[in-house]
This record gives structure tokens, sequence and C-alpha cells, in this order.
């Protein structure tokens, strides 16, 4: 699964995991503004992903 995954695909993913831990991490400490403010953006980077995916298969 992963031989298909480019390498600026596997970053993304990473950013968003790293995004989502580190909202989890804010939430259980208290600051649960901040935790929901960075857990939104796990959504946006696996849209912005999703969409730089498509232009890679629009071009070829």
């Amino acid at each position: 699964m992963f031989r298909k995954l480019s390498k600026i695909d596997l970053i993304m993913l990473f950013l968003a995991f790293l995004s989502l831990i580190t909202s989890e991490t804010l939430w259980f400490r208290g600051d649960k503004e901040a935790s929901l403010f960075i857990g939104l953006w796990v959504p946006s980077i696996l849209g912005f992903a999703i969409y730089l995916k498509l232009l890679k298969i629009e071009r070829k």
C-alpha cells in the first residue's frame, strides 16, 4: 500500500497524524480551545493532499 504513495503523500499523512496527536495531547492537558483549533487542521491537510493528488493525476 505504501509503495503507491509518493514522498509528498507520506509527508502530508505524517503532518495530519502529528496534528491529531498534538490536538489530543492538548485536549488531555486541559487546553481545549487550542486542541479544537489544531484538530481542525487534520481534515484541511488531508483535503489539500487529495487536491495535490488530483492535480498529479490530471497532468498524466
